[in-house]
C-alpha cells in the first residue's frame, strides 16, 4: 500500500485527537514524583471541615478512594476519611463549584473552598467563590444535575470544547457575573 499525505490525513487526525485526549482528566487531579492521581493537590480533606483551612497533607499519611489519592495531616484525619470518603471527597470531581452549573470542569487550586450542608466546593479564587454565593442554592442544583447528566465521566478537554462552543441557556460570562454582583452589593 502506498502512503501519500492524502490518505494518510484521517489517520494523522485521529491519531491527534488520541494524543490530545490521553492527558483528559474526569477528575481534577495532579500527579507528582509519589503519587499519579492525587486530589485536592495534596491538601488533607478532612481539614477543610474540622479546622475550615486546607493544609497541605503529608505524603506518608495517605488513602486512596475511587481511583485517586488523598493525603492527611494526621493518622486522625485519615481514619476519619476511611470511615466516611463520602463525607469528605470534593464535589464535581474536585473540579470549580462555579463552572459546574454551566457543564464546565475548571482545573483549579484547592485553597478556595465553602463548606455547605457539609459537602465541600472549590473554587478558582475569592471572586469565582462570590459569584456562585450569589445564587448558591441555584448554583449547586443545576451542577448537581450536570454533574449527574452531563458531565461526570467526560472528560474535561472535550467537555469544555463542547459548552463552550454550546453554552448552556443560562451562561454568564465572568465580566456579566461581576457586574451582577457589583450591582447587588458594590465594591468588593
Amino acid at each position: 500500500m502506498k502512503w501519500n499525505l492524502r490518505s494518510a490525513r484521517p489517520l494523522m487526525l485521529v491519531l491527534a485527537l488520541f494524543a490530545v485526549l490521553q492527558g483528559c482528566a474526569t477528575r481534577n487531579v495532579v500527579s507528582d514524583r509519589l503519587d499519579e492521581q492525587l486530589m485536592l493537590r495534596g491538601n488533607d480533606p478532612v481539614a477543610y471541615q474540622v479546622l475550615d483551612r486546607a493544609m497541605r497533607g503529608d505524603p506518608q499519611i495517605k488513602a486512596q478512594y475511587d481511583g485517586v489519592t488523598y493525603r492527611f495531616i494526621s493518622e486522625e484525619h485519615r481514619r476519619l476519611f476511611v470511615a466516611a470518603p463520602h463525607k469528605y471527597v470534593p464535589a464535581y470531581g474536585g473540579f470549580c463549584a462555579s463552572g459546574a452549573p454551566y457543564a464546565l470542569k475548571a482545573n483549579i487550586g484547592a485553597e478556595t473552598f465553602k463548606i455547605v450542608n457539609g459537602r465541600l466546593y472549590l473554587f478558582g479564587g475569592p471572586r469565582s467563590r462570590r459569584h456562585w454565593e450569589m445564587d448558591q442554592q441555584k448554583n449547586i442544583e443545576l451542577g448537581d444535575w450536570y454533574w449527574e447528566h452531563e458531565t461526570k465521566d467526560r472528560p474535561f478537554r472535550p467537555q469544555n470544547w463542547y459548552r463552550y462552543t454550546f453554552r448552556v441557556q443560562h451562561y454568564k460570562t465572568d465580566a456579566e457575573l461581576e457586574a451582577e454582583w457589583q450591582r447587588r452589593y458594590g465594591k468588593p
